[in-house]
């Protein structure tokens, strides 16, 4: 069922042979070239170097003029591969599984260098490792990977993963754990550092210090082939003004955090604040620079999504991503 989300129908395909980026090249008045970016989800922490690249100027620099949108009916994967958007926020999981599909998309940067996601629960649960989660209620919001994730975990720490009660449908922590599950897959940039922020103590196991296979790219900057083929000049400058927005994020955080709130007033700017004060040290964390990515970073996560037929068609780490736009 989750694969289906991201397979294409017949007639999608054939849309996007005929050629997808129909409305690549427009210019505005001042000769800006138009594009669109599609986000992931709504506005946060880990867009923030786009708005900062719109906001200091960074596009227009780059003779760009970048419209931020939200996806609707479909994925970001489905909305870059049809050319609905020039580029767009994925998952390295989301983008093997359109690779193996034949969707011609390519992560062309990772937005945050290491997972810095994991599991939490509320302190009085008593669950402190995998172990743990036997007999427990697992919160799923229902991705891809997730459960195979869990079983994999469950299976190394030779916990029952049977017992595991999946209680799916559950998409926001703080009204759901304690509640309705036990344990929920957070991220901790997010609702990792508004729980503190609420002195709601946690339990929280991050994934990337579980197994190394699970300290992948999430989330990633991507684009579609055709654009990347023909015209390899406008990602670089695409790229290169965004490496920008999320190098001034890294040393301003807080100016950073200032401007995504006010760029969305929906979100709480004392949140925003202390999400990016998190987030400044882990965008770029130990990699030569901003964006960069790893071969055994992508084939890793792919080989194991194949064992467990998450995926069906062996994928190509050199086929899912690139580091040739990085500045």
């Amino acid at each position: 069922m989750f694969k289906q989300m991201l397979v294409f129908t017949l007639s999608l395909l054939l849309v996007l042979l005929a050629g997808s980026c129909k409305k690549a090249g427009q210019k505005d008045a001042e000769g800006l070239r138009k594009l669109r970016v599609v986000l992931d989800w709504t506005p946060n922490t880990n867009h923030t170097g786009l708005y900062v690249a719109q906001e200091l100027g960074y596009f227009k620099e780059a003779g760009l003029i970048v419209e931020i949108i939200q996806p609707g009916e479909y994925t970001a994967e489905k909305i870059v591969a049809l050319g609905q958007a020039e580029f767009g926020v994925s998952y390295q999981e989301s983008v093997t599984i359109a690779r193996s599909e034949k969707i011609p998309i390519k992560s062309i940067a990772a937005i945050i260098q290491h997972n810095t996601s994991g599991f939490a629960s509320l302190k009085e649960s008593g669950i402190e490792s995998v172990k743990d989660f036997a007999g427990k209620r697992y919160g799923s919001s229902g991705w891809p990977s997730e459960l195979e994730i869990i079983r994999h975990l469950m299976e190394a720490a030779a916990a029952d993963y049977s017992t595991l009660k999946v209680i799916s449908g559950v998409y926001d922590f703080f009204t759901t754990i304690g509640k309705d599950a036990d344990f929920e897959w957070i991220y901790h940039g997010w609702d990792g550092v508004q729980a503190k922020r609420r002195g709601i103590e946690l339990n929280y196991i991050p994934i990337r210090d579980l197994d190394p296979i699970f300290d992948f790219y999430t989330p990633v900057l991507i684009s579609g082939e055709q654009l990347i083929n023909s015209e390899p000049e406008l990602v670089k400058s695409f790229v290169k003004a965004v490496s920008r927005g999320y190098d001034y994020c890294i040393a301003e955080p807080q100016k950073a955090a200032a401007i995504l709130a006010k760029a969305d007033p929906n979100l709480d700017p004392e949140h925003v604040r202390l999400s990016m004060e998190y987030l400044s040290g882990e965008y770029r964390s130990d990699a030569p620079k901003w964006g960069f990515q790893k071969t055994e970073v992508w084939q890793r996560f792919a080989d194991w999504m194949q064992a467990r037929r998450i995926i069906t068609e062996p994928v190509k780490a050199e086929d899912l991503f690139t580091n040739e736009f990085l500045p």
